[in-house]
């Protein structure tokens, strides 16, 4: 039997009082003691991203540190030769399918973990947090077998709806904490004024939820666009390959091609680079407003 969970009454918590004049631990820590650690961590990790770019631009059999005179020819060899074009379009359409999928399947089965109460409901939120601890390689033989059955082998379809699957849950946790946050409220309005459920949820929820939309989704896409053993699994066809996989043919056993490889490297990074550079401001929208309540 479904029910539909009552609204809870509003609570305003009374911030507790701080003594007058007293500050905070961390206000009185040496700024140094901040800078200092921030500092070392910045150049652990900027140091290898210019590793790459300094493999990825300068002439090949060069050692000089510094990439000078500037050449474009291993990102041309990868590009042209190596048909990173043809992965990288791959890629975009495995991300995007991945992102909407994830997206809509996560945002009803959210609504309803939110707004409805049922039996087994508790059983089956501790079975979706379960399944965030089962590895993806365990899932690669009864996906096999299932694709093999619906002959997707080799289609970009079936990488498609195992990450897809693989996403769900943690989507679908992450949404319903975000429709919690929205007053409950704002729904029986829209309801008194002569909407529908759907109507009114498109009309008054769905705006709101915009900023844990936006940290779903993209999440889900990152994942869809970085994951490589479902492609190298599900995939056999070159011409169907996505990225990761691209850069798995760089290397072989007898060399590496390291100008090749840090160029097609820069090419899978940038596309998430500049996705987390438009979004950041709603990715924290959205986590924060997913922490508050669960």
């Amino acid at each position: 039997m479904i029910t539909e969970i009552a609204p809870a009454p509003e609570r305003v918590a009374a911030e507790p009082a701080r003594p007058g004049g007293r500050r905070r631990a961390w206000d009185e820590v040496p700024r140094w003691q901040i800078y200092v650690p921030l500092t070392i961590y910045l150049l652990f990790t900027l140091i290898p991203f210019y590793w790459i770019l300094l493999f990825a631009l300068r002439p090949a059999g060069s050692t000089s540190l510094v990439p000078w005179p500037m050449t474009f020819e291993h990102f041309e060899k990868v590009w042209t030769e190596r048909s990173f074009g043809t992965y990288f379009t791959n890629s975009v359409y495995v991300g995007l399918a991945t992102l909407v999928l994830t997206t809509v399947i996560a945002l009803a089965g959210g609504y309803a973990l939110a707004r409805f109460d049922f039996r087994l409901k508790r059983g089956f939120m501790l079975a979706l947090l379960c399944s965030q601890f089962v590895p993806g390689a365990l899932l690669l033989v009864p996906l096999f077998q299932i694709f093999a059955g619906l002959r997707m082998i080799n289609s970009l379809g079936s990488v498609v709806i195992a990450e897809t699957v693989f996403q769900l849950p943690l989507s679908m946790i992450l949404i319903s904490g975000f429709i919690r946050n929205v007053p409950y409220s704002l729904e029986e309005a829209a309801w008194v004024d002569g909407c529908n459920r759907l109507t009114g949820f498109r009309i008054v929820v769905l705006p709101l939820l915009r900023p844990g939309l936006i940290a779903v989704g993209s999440f889900a896409f990152v994942h869809a666009w970085n994951h490589f053993l479902f492609a190298l699994m599900f995939l056999s066809d070159q011409g169907k390959q996505t990225i990761p996989v691209g850069l798995n043919t760089l290397m072989s056993s007898d060399s590496v091609d390291l100008g090749a490889l840090a160029a097609g490297g820069i090419i899978a990074a940038v596309p998430v680079v500049i996705v987390f550079a438009f979004i950041q401001k709603w990715l924290i929208t959205g986590f924060s407003a997913g922490a508050v309540k669960g």
